[in-house]
């Protein structure tokens, strides 16, 4: 489980591509290794990877097949910077909002330009993942937690404030540029608890009359 809160930005140093699969290798950058062990999880451009190798600068994963067709890492290159966050311990601070590492799909960026001293962005998702989309909800970027300021169909809107631009790969974003996108954990479970099939055997208590009284439906 991670934030999205960025740690530091890394650099992929190989690539290795096995038939469909890919072991990776990146440079951890300023990423504080010391407490890194085999099997931990490093949640990479909001991918979570499990470490296989530790190196003194840095660390190796593998990538499944599966993940990389849901992901951006089909198109990533040598030198490419990506968002790097440790998984959350018991005394972590949640900075951000609960972030799984498991990416739901790509989304598209359709526009982007400064407002003030913010950038903003229009990204469009896939249709079948714009409905976990929420007004004010929580979004992750390429593992970076983000509010959505505004929906659209499909598109929605996001403002990325100086800090967060300086300290994550977002401020190198451009038109047409691909990201990979996470969308609200707690979305996905409701619409699991609502659909029929889930509840033959309602022991748990929730009802479609709970949710709507709970202010969940509209």
């Amino acid at each position: 489980m991670f934030t999205g809160i960025i740690e530091a930005l890394g650099t992929l140093r190989k690539i290795d591509r096995k038939g469909n699969d890919i072991r990776l290798t990146v440079a951890s950058g300023k990423l504080d290794l010391s407490d890194v062990k085999l099997g931990d999880s490093i949640a990479t451009n909001g991918v979570c990877l499990t470490v296989v190798a530790c190196l003194p600068d840095g660390y190796v994963a593998d990538i499944s097949a599966e993940t990389v067709a849901l992901t951006g890492f089909s198109h990533y290159q040598v030198g490419q910077k990506v968002n790097l966050e440790k998984a959350v311990t018991a005394s972590t601070r949640l900075g951000g909002h609960m972030v799984s590492g498991h990416v739901d799909g790509i989304a598209t960026v359709e526009q982007c330009a400064y407002r003030g001293k913010a950038l903003e962005f229009w990204l469009s998702a896939p249709v079948a993942l714009s409905r976990y989309i929420a007004h004010k909800g929580s979004i992750t970027i390429d593992g970076v937690s983000l509010t959505v300021n505004e929906v659209d169909g499909h598109r929605f809107r996001l403002t990325i404030v100086p800090h967060t631009a300086g300290e994550t790969t977002l401020v190198t974003l451009k038109v047409g540029d691909k990201v990979n996108i996470e969308v609200d954990l707690i979305a996905r479970y409701l619409e699991r608890l609502m659909q029929p099939e889930a509840n033959h055997e309602p022991t748990s208590g929730v009802t479609m009359e709970l949710l709507a009284k709970s202010g969940f439906l509209r």
